[in-house]
């Protein structure tokens, strides 16, 4: 039997200079299909944790899709056996992703992806398909590296996203004439993290488009071990996006 609730995580940089009457309307919105989790609305974009069933949940999002803001929002998904979340919040917030970096605008313009298809190629054959050598960079916290990681991967300990461009002043030799993939949990921190990099002059980085929950999603485990942490009551999902914890 498949489990009965849809999680979805997406986010989307775009420019947003009605948030305080959006607000109350995505709020109704999800409401009205008895959704909880938490959406986030900054200048820089929207940001969404969110779960219920499948049929309201994939309706809500083909409605915010109908804006054509939010057009190209794509959503990774997973499923649990009840709800991962208590309540739902709609929050207006400075950042949908903190950085204190205002200058990072990645609704501008991103830095480069790569796939997790790609990707998963590239480490099979220990090189990019220019055959540089490519680095790994976790961009998440310290305690979510703690639940799992790729093989490999540079892990800078930091506490929180803000900490990352000191980071990366101080290890940046790690990272010269490399390839470098940058990477988080859905894609949101990463994208931050390498558009900064290549403003600090290193060429060659690219993001993981949709992050560690996309490349479980296509590609499963590969490269990866243990499992990956998410901010709600399941606490970490393995590569089969199965939750680590049951929930009440």
């Amino acid at each position: 039997m498949p489990l009965p609730i849809l999680n979805i995580a997406a986010y989307l940089f775009v420019p947003l200079d009605d948030r305080e009457t959006l607000q109350p309307r995505l709020l109704a919105a999800a409401q009205a299909r008895a959704l909880v989790g938490t959406i986030l609305l900054a200048e820089e974009g929207i940001n969404l944790f969110l779960a219920g069933e499948p049929e309201p949940l994939r309706a809500f999002l083909a409605e915010l899709r109908g804006d054509a803001r939010f057009a190209a929002l794509e959503a990774k998904e997973s499923w649990s056996a009840k709800l991962p979340f208590r309540r739902l919040l709609v929050k207006l917030k400075r950042e949908i992703i903190r950085m204190n970096h205002p200058a990072i605008q990645p609704a501008a313009g991103r830095a480069p992806a790569v796939d997790a298809p790609t990707l998963k190629r590239w480490l099979d054959q220990g090189h990019d398909d220019a055959g540089q050598p490519v680095v790994l960079l976790d961009t998440r916290n310290a305690f979510e590296v703690d639940f799992g990681s790729f093989e490999g991967a540079i892990d800078w300990r930091i506490d929180k996203f803000t900490e990352f461009p000191q980071a990366v002043q101080e290890h940046r030799a790690e990272l010269e004439g490399k390839t470098v993939v940058s990477f988080c949990t859905g894609g949101i921190r990463c994208e931050k993290a390498a558009i900064y990099m290549r403003e600090q002059g290193l060429p060659h980085v690219l993001q993981l488009e949709g992050g560690i929950l996309k490349y479980f999603e296509e590609v499963g485990g590969a490269h990866y071990r243990g499992d990956c942490f998410v901010f709600d009551e399941r606490e970490a999902l393995a590569p089969d996006l199965s939750a680590r914890r049951s929930l009440p």
